[in-house]
């Protein structure tokens, strides 16, 4: 499809499903492989030239296995393929192409210190996190002068990654450039996106002409038939709530403490991290006496939850916590609650139940913040409670829907535009592969969690009476 022959380090070929892109994947390798042809030919590297094709899990491999078996042995007939231990091609030049899975952590330390200088990723958007692809940059390298580094990815948007790839490659969607921009940050290699189309496959469309229309049966929302048929990237996707997020719903204007009714409640509630981020989020419950603010009113229906600000203990690498202490992150509470004009003001909410548990003779996480003045409570994580607050969690995304009668019944969850991160991040807050009722646990899940534990706190009555 497309011979990239450029020096861009990180190229990303993207679009709607039928493009061709695992074909152009396997091509791009394939062209440096055997001896030189011609002046200027990229290959006769031998040995040298090494790669290393991933996929999750190695059923995931399959189809990709399969049409190398279909290029190969056309373009290169000598070529042999081993598939046991693990499958690979061996090249009569003496080149390879390892065909393997990357999972998780463990995976990638099979491969550490390793020089491969082409490194491939089918279906990148399948990976919820960046981690292992930027483990593996560090393995795209040689010591043989003149070879070619290259690290090589095909996606659909859509998937647990979605947002992350968006984000690192910046793809363009229907009709935008095919080529994005080139992307060069301090301290990076160029990068760049190229938008495929199935348009483009006219192979694929003779022999299977009705080829859309499976994409259409296939799709199990609008947001991923967008991703398919047209390769957006404009979509919440790949996400526990895509289906029932509206940024225009969910989305107010921020509002100062002194214009919430006297009536409304306030709490915050916490989800602990040191290692991984924590995340505080601060909580406005409306007694049912609305706030107009911003040219919107906020806070219609009794129990309608708003979150008025958060703290999201992040450094600047995806799911990284600061690695604060206990009592630095107490403080930090304190010193928020005064900026934001609620000191004295918050009550204990839900907290992840990890932090009211101690080692021998050291005081827990709960009992240094309550020693600072902010208490929290247990949250509620009993049997079945994960898959039980998210569903609560879409009920109250859903509530905050506006139905054709004008009028809604049901407490809604809104969400302050300040809060960047809880804008960003719970969006696309990714399923499991393996039980789609359930959050991807190795997902950035914290501000879920955390915002879970506040949907599913009980009533304790406390709304009456005034909070300042």
């Amino acid at each position: 499809m497309y011979a990239i022959t450029s020096q861009v380090f990180e190229t990303l070929v993207h679009g709607n499903r039928g493009g061709g892109k695992t074909d152009w994947l396997i091509m791009d390798f394939a062209q440096h492989v055997g001896p030189r042809r011609f002046p200027g030919h990229s290959a006769g590297f031998g040995p040298a030239w090494r790669g290393i094709l991933f996929r999750r899990t190695y059923p995931e491999l399959e189809d990709v296995i399969a049409k190398t078996q279909k290029w190969f042995p056309r373009m290169f007939p000598t070529a042999r393929f081993v598939s046991s231990p693990n499958p690979e091609w061996h090249f009569a030049t003496g080149e390879v192409l390892l065909l393997r899975q990357l999972e998780r952590d463990a995976d990638y330390w099979k491969y550490h210190g390793h020089e491969y200088p082409w490194i491939g990723f089918e279906e990148l958007t399948t990976w919820a996190l960046d981690v292992l692809y930027r483990r593996m940059i560090t393995c795209c390298r040689s010591s043989h002068p003149g070879v070619p580094r290259k690290i090589r990815s095909t996606c659909n948007p859509s998937g647990p990654g979605h947002n992350w790839v968006k984000k690192r490659f910046a793809p363009t969607g229907p009709g935008g450039r095919k080529i994005g921009r080139v992307i060069q940050r301090p301290g990076e290699k160029p990068r760049v996106a190229i938008r495929s189309n199935l348009a483009e496959n006219q192979a694929m469309l003779r022999q299977d002409p009705d080829y859309q229309s499976q994409i259409l049966m296939g799709a199990k929302n609008a947001a991923e038939l967008r991703a398919w048929r047209d390769g957006s990237w404009d979509i919440v996707a790949g996400g526990m709530f895509d289906d029932v997020w509206d940024y225009e719903v969910h989305v107010v204007p921020s509002f100062p403490a002194h214009a919430m009714p006297r009536g409304w409640r306030i709490d915050r509630s916490y989800d602990h991290g040191s290692s991984k981020p924590f995340s505080v989020g601060w909580w406005a419950e409306s007694n049912g006496e609305p706030l107009e603010w911003g040219g919107r009113l906020i806070g219609t229906v009794p129990g309608d939850l708003v979150r008025i600000a958060e703290w999201y203990g992040s450094a600047n690498h995806d799911n990284e916590g600061l690695r604060l202490t206990a009592s630095q992150i107490a403080e930090g509470i304190i010193d928020r609650e005064a900026d934001l004009g609620l000191r004295g003001l918050v009550r204990p909410g839900p907290a992840d139940s990890q932090i009211f548990a101690a080692e021998p003779g050291q005081p827990s996480v709960a009992l240094t913040f309550q020693a600072a003045g902010c208490s929290f409570l247990p949250a509620d994580k009993g049997p079945g409670s994960r898959k039980a607050g998210w569903e609560m969690v879409r009920k109250r995304m859903m509530a905050a829907q506006v139905p054709a009668s004008g009028y809604r019944e049901e407490p809604g969850i809104f969400v302050c535009d300040r809060c960047v991160d809880a804008c960003e991040k719970l969006p696309v807050l990714p399923r499991s592969q393996r039980d789609q009722d359930d959050v991807d646990t190795e997902s950035e899940d914290h501000i879920g969690d955390e915002v879970r534990y506040r949907v599913r706190r009980k009533a304790t009555g406390a709304l009456s009476g005034s909070w300042r």
